[in-house]
């Protein structure tokens, strides 16, 4: 048996027909840079995470380096974030001249809400949590800590699109959520995208502005800008993609819980639940003794897996100017050596999971 951690063919393949319709009509309007897929794409969005506003963006990224720049961050400040993420999160507050300062994280692998405030300084301009593997930090404890020392929050929320904590929508508990749509996530264009939501109108006014220029109209300049547009094609994708988000994070869910089932817990330990938490499973991540052996093993097997993230941020030599070292950190250290990250997506059958599974636990047994 061969099975992919990721198909994007089959993925592209499932809805092939439709797509190609839709690829040729919106590219039939002529409109490729801005159109109605984007606007109608924000309002379906802002809809879906029951936000006020919401902007269309190139990227996740962009949509943290525009968000913290539009809460006025520049150099010299700091934000507090966590070394387990992906790079774009450390890298979005360095572009902009500031200073991240790390906070070690908890078993779920999210920031750990109690280090926060012995990170708290005069310099510190906000909070940057990330919502890792589609599992939401406990943006409750972050907002109090937020309220208490009149700091800003970002939620990085590119893995958690539909994913909730008391039944509130990722992004939506700080002033800025920014979300990915690369095809790799729940919400899949078929390329760079990604999204901002905000209940701010003077922000999403700013922000649409900034995006394309800085333009107030074609020829006039407000303030210097970028470009951080979202295409319409990928926009017309993501209208029709998102019909079938829950349905995704339904199976997606399902396909977790089948995990749940089949894998040893004597020898895996596998994600823990929380009824406050509604997880949409962007990644099922386990942690293992022997996790490189394993990954080989499963190689051998057929089976491709991840690792989400073998190197922490703090420990990879573009953060050498952080002066930060091995030892900074050890939960995030600890779990970068035992995490491995299993196919979870939508197109697997029962019969593959069960054979992932057997197949982990046979190695151990």
């Amino acid at each position: 048996m061969q099975i992919k951690y990721v198909d994007l063919n089959k993925d592209y393949n499932f809805n092939k027909k439709k797509l190609l319709k839709i690829i040729d009509k919106t590219l039939s309007t002529g409109e490729w840079v801005g159109g109605k897929e984007i606007n109608l794409f924000e309002k379906n969005i802002a809809a879906y995470t029951k936000s006020k506003f919401a902007v269309a963006l190139n990227s996740g990224t962009d949509a943290l380096t525009l968000s913290l720049h539009l809460l006025g961050v520049k150099r010299g400040d700091e934000v507090i974030t966590t070394p387990n993420s992906f790079i774009a999160s450390t890298a979005a507050i360095v572009h902009l001249g500031a200073v991240p300062v790390f906070v070690d994280v908890l078993d779920d692998q999210n920031i750990n809400p109690d280090l926060v405030k012995a990170k708290i300084t005069k310099k510190t301009k906000a909070i940057m949590p990330v919502h890792l593997t589609g599992r939401m930090s406990n943006m409750i404890e972050i907002m109090k800590i937020a309220k208490e020392f009149n700091l800003k929050v970002v939620e990085d929320a590119a893995q958690a699109i539909g994913s909730k904590l008391c039944n509130k929508h990722a992004g939506t508990y700080g002033d800025f959520g920014c979300f990915s749509a690369h095809p790799l996530k729940n919400l899949n264009a078929m390329g760079d995208s990604g999204y901002l939501v905000t209940s701010s109108l003077k922000y999403a006014v700013r922000a649409k502005k900034l995006i394309n220029h800085g333009m107030k109209k074609r020829g006039i300049v407000e303030e210097f800008g970028y470009v951080s547009r979202m295409d319409n094609l990928q926009a017309a994708i993501l209208n029709f993609k998102l019909k079938d988000l829950n349905k995704i994070i339904r199976i997606r869910r399902n396909n977790a819980k089948l995990y749940n089932q089949f894998l040893n817990k004597d020898y895996v330990q596998t994600p823990n639940n929380d009824q406050k938490y509604f997880d949409t499973y962007h990644t099922y991540v386990i942690k293992v003794d022997k996790r490189d052996s394993l990954k080989k093993y499963l190689e051998k097997k057929g089976i491709s897996t991840s690792i989400h993230y073998p190197t922490p941020i703090h420990l990879q030599p573009a953060a050498h100017k952080l002066n930060l070292k091995l030892g900074d950190f050890p939960n995030t250290e600890k779990q970068s050596k035992r995490i491995l990250t299993l196919p979870i997506n939508q197109y697997l059958k029962k019969k593959e999971l069960l054979y992932i599974s057997n197949m982990i636990n046979k190695f151990y047994e």
